[in-house]
């Protein structure tokens, strides 16, 4: 969703010896390279892919496969697209300015500022930092709230409050400590949404504009509130199990500052290149967004979440960013940590995988694009599919690793 959901249970680490060496052509992407990996990802079943590639000062933006299951009308590279749990990095930026301004701290208790909404106990431990790198232990949301096909039809269509969505996820069991362990929940950026408000008085979504949006002129991102309509150019969102019906009509309030935002590949690659530059974030402030926990406590090699992105190794070296998972649209935004190489792509299916054990086609085809456009010169793109190192998704939704109940 724009509220992504479940780490994955396991992500493969890249080995050393995958490294790659720097082409002759390192300040601009292999456009041929590129054409032919994008190309593949229709060619195994995906119905449209979008992208938008940046080294140095050159960019390439490409698309494959049709916008719609229903009629034909080609994918194209500027539609706008549900980005999902990526929404989660721009108002964690917007959290670290309040800090940056000395508004509040990164290690109050949330407890000081939201004390009716999260009173007690709970409210005393749980630091802002917590809710920004999921160390909380709060429950995630939509875990309890996507339990059948019928809850997603009703999600579809109904407006809901940012106080209800915390109640949800503070009255399910914890996850762990205070502090203690990593454990992705959307309610923890819901509850920075309303930490937003009650510092600056203002609408959360409307301080990312005006903070971030505004300034950088990202004219393709938008938080819709509960407006279902992607406004602009897009393509339809597919759903697998409900085959050809478009849910890009989605009342996404749901998601809120955990993930309603809908943006353009090359919004987020003009957004995420800001933020590594040191444009949006005082430099002590971005080191310490960028220092993050391990994912899965046991493999800390596989990466790291910060606060509102992560770090993980690829045969090219250390990428950071986020990815995001609505109903129909997914989306990855991967840039190395200086912001000389960037990629950023979204396909318009979902929860494909869903009762798979084993890589999904589409998941190697996209996977092995997005390796090849962050590692143009490795031989990612010649690797047999069984070899394509699989990115991790800290967004996936439930139903992706088991059937949500029928209706």
């Amino acid at each position: 969703m724009a509220a992504g959901v479940m780490l994955a249970a396991t992500i493969a680490v890249v080995p050393a010896s995958a490294a790659a060496q720097p082409g002759p052509s390192a300040d601009r992407p292999d456009r041929a390279e590129l054409r032919a990996a994008l190309t593949a990802v229709p060619e195994a079943g995906v119905p449209g892919v979008l992208t938008e590639v940046r080294e140095g000062r050159h960019d390439w933006r490409g698309a494959a496969g049709q916008a719609y299951l229903t009629k034909p009308r080609p994918m194209q590279p500027q539609m706008r697209h549900r980005i999902g749990s990526i929404t989660k990095t721009f108002v964690a930026t917007t959290v670290l300015q309040l800090v940056d301004e000395g508004r509040l701290g990164l290690d109050d208790p949330i407890g000081r500022w939201l004390p009716d909404t999260v009173p007690g106990e709970r409210g005393d431990q749980v630091t802002v930092r917590m809710l920004l790198n999921h160390t909380s232990g709060i429950g995630n949301y939509t875990n309890a709230m996507i339990d059948s096909y019928a809850s997603i039809n009703q999600m579809q269509v109904t407006t809901y409050a940012p106080a209800d969505l915390v109640a949800t996820g503070l009255a399910m069991p914890p996850t762990g400590a205070p502090g203690a362990t990593f454990s992705y929940s959307n309610t923890n950026y819901v509850l920075a949404g309303l930490l937003i408000e009650a510092v600056t008085g203002n609408d959360a979504p409307a301080e990312v504009q005006r903070r971030i949006l505004r300034p950088l002129k990202l004219t393709g991102t938008s938080s819709p509130g509960t407006d279902p309509t992607i406004r602009g150019p897009h393509s339809g969102a597919y759903f697998a199990p409900f085959g050809a019906r478009d849910l890009s009509e989605f009342n996404m309030s749901w998601g809120w500052t955990a993930g309603e935002m809908i943006s353009t590949m090359a919004d987020l690659n003009t957004f995420f290149r800001a933020l590594l530059d040191g444009d949006l974030l005082s430099p002590a402030t971005l080191k310490q967004m960028l220092d993050g926990v391990p994912m899965l406590p046991g493999l800390p090699e596989a990466g790291t979440y910060g606060l509102g992105i992560y770090s993980l190794p690829t045969p090219c070296g250390e990428f950071v960013g986020h990815d995001g998972a609505v109903f129909g649209h997914l989306t990855y935004s991967l840039h190395r940590r200086d912001g000389t190489r960037q990629v950023s792509s979204g396909i318009n299916i979902s929860h494909y995988q869903v009762g798979l054990p084993d890589p999904h086609p589409f998941d190697i085809a996209w996977q092995t694009f997005l390796l090849t456009a962050m590692c143009p010169t490795s031989d990612v793109s010649s690797r047999s599919a069984e070899a394509v190192p699989q990115l991790p998704s800290v967004t996936r939704m439930p139903g992706n690793d088991a059937p949500v109940a029928a209706p």
